[in-house]
């Protein structure tokens, strides 16, 4: 089960955050700084997996962001990993080459994309066009 998703630039600066389980606002702090270090810290050649107190971080690296993902220890880390690489292939259709500055300026966008992609910290959806529907729906009523 995922219990948080977190996308970091490069300076450690979180542009999005998302929690499936509760934690204090307080303790998301923390826990977010010590995240961060500890991805940032690591070199390109060290596995992308680690082991971190009750749970495990998965991230992946692209270009001046890092999405961390954190899930128990029953999670498969390959999946999520994967799962990584798809919501970023789903941001990319959906902003045609997705930057930093499109995720902050259209974070409502991005959050409904996660949304439809994650439910209660588990994985329902995969599949990009299902997971775009709803967006280009709302592009289109807005649009009129």
């Amino acid at each position: 089960m995922i219990k948080f998703f977190l996308m970091v630039n490069k300076q450690g600066q979180t542009r999005l955050s998302k929690y499936y389980e509760h934690v204090e606002i307080n303790k998301r702090t923390l826990l977010e700084t010590e995240v961060i270090k500890s991805c940032l810290s690591r070199s390109n050649e060290q596995c992308s997996f680690i082991e971190y107190k009750d749970f495990k971080l998965i991230y992946r690296q692209y270009a001046a962001l890092f999405i961390v993902v954190g899930v128990n220890d029953t999670e498969n880390e390959m999946a999520i990993y994967e799962f990584i690489h798809n919501f970023v292939e789903v941001l990319d259709e959906y902003f045609s080459r997705v930057s930093e500055l499109d995720i902050m300026f259209n974070l409502d966008k991005v959050h409904i994309i996660l949304d439809e992609m994650v439910l209660n910290g588990c994985i329902v959806e995969t599949n990009r066009a299902r997971i775009l529907a709803p967006l280009l729906i709302l592009d289109k009523m807005s649009e009129s």
